[in-house]
């Protein structure tokens, strides 16, 4: 699932190419009946209501919410924003697409002429396009359809259930050691490794960011929150920061399905340290240990088995 870095770099990507474009229309092929009187493009009267109030509408700006991608939009006096969640396997680009018939169902394809990387095996699963102004397109590429696309008055976004409940953003200047400390106390007896991942108590952070984040400063994810020294809580704070921006500096992490709007990999996966390193050495200065891998709540955590061994076993 695309975290924090992937979702900036993606934001941060459609921010420079679409603002002030205008959305001519819309599509989708995503349309369930399972998906019935949900506030998703999933269903289909829902679609039919999101294609009337973003077709003609202004892209203000695309930002980032967690890991949401915030498509602001404004249409004569009504602002709103077009929140998409890419869950596991989606991503979201930018180019020329053509719409290929093949009887009653169709398929997006890159428009000839355009990027090599936009024809990326990953970036063929396309199940939403935004037709711009600029004859160019928005299109969601979802091997596994479990992507989220819905409509939020922009008044409302705060209070919206898909936001409402998730904690504060690591990268904030306001989320000094005081604050992370305080937001992990939420969690006193959870392995730290989950308390971590845990989008109501911090946003934005999920199975590799983790891991790093972990290796760096030297913590087992089993380890109790509440058996942690603030001497390695301040290192763990530190290091969280750390790898998010290096995260972003790399263009996000493809190890999965991950693409930029290019269609192209990020490069943070050429520079995990323990995520998917299980069996190598560690690469600690110094250190002897071997990377391992244990299942910690249902998710794999990669870790030392040496400089990050249980303080209270």
């Amino acid at each position: 699932m695309p975290e924090l870095p992937e979702v900036q770099t993606t934001a941060s990507g459609l921010n420079r190419r679409v603002r002030g474009l205008k959305i001519v229309g819309v599509w989708t092929d995503y349309g369930s009946r399972f998906h019935k009187g949900k506030d998703s493009i999933k269903d289909p009267p829902y679609f039919r209501y999101f294609r009337r109030k973003v077709s003609g509408a202004r892209i203000v700006g695309v930002d980032r919410k967690a890991k949401n991608v915030l498509i602001r939009i404004e249409k004569g006096r009504e602002r709103s924003v077009i929140l998409v969640h890419m869950k596991m396997t989606g991503h979201l680009m930018y180019g020329r697409y053509i719409l290929k018939k093949n009887g009653k169902e169709g398929s997006w394809m890159p428009a000839p002429g355009e990027p090599s990387s936009l024809s990326d095996p990953f970036n063929r699963f396309i199940h939403f396009v935004m037709v711009l102004s600029d004859k160019k397109h928005v299109v969601l590429s979802d091997m596994r359809k479990f992507a989220k696309v819905t409509l939020i008055r922009e008044k409302d976004l705060d209070r919206t259930i898909h936001l409402e409940s998730i904690g504060p953003d690591p990268l904030e200047k306001s989320f000094d050691f005081k604050t992370f400390k305080e937001r992990l106390a939420r969690k006193p007896t959870g392995r730290i490794k989950q308390a971590l991942m845990d989008q109501g108590v911090i946003a934005g952070i999920g199975n590799i960011y983790s891991d790093e984040a972990l290796w760096r400063a030297g913590l087992n994810p089993e380890e109790r929150v509440r058996n942690i020294p603030d001497s390695l809580l301040k290192k763990l704070h530190s290091a969280i920061r750390t790898v998010l921006e290096r995260g972003i500096d790399f263009g996000g992490d493809s190890m999965s399905d991950y693409r930029n709007i290019d269609g192209k990999p990020g490069k943070f996966q050429e520079h995990h340290h323990a995520y998917q390193k299980t069996g190598e050495k560690c690469s600690k200065p110094g250190c002897k240990g071997t990377i391992v891998r244990k299942v910690v709540g249902g998710r794999s955590a990669h870790f030392c088995d040496k400089h990050q061994r249980l303080l209270v076993k």
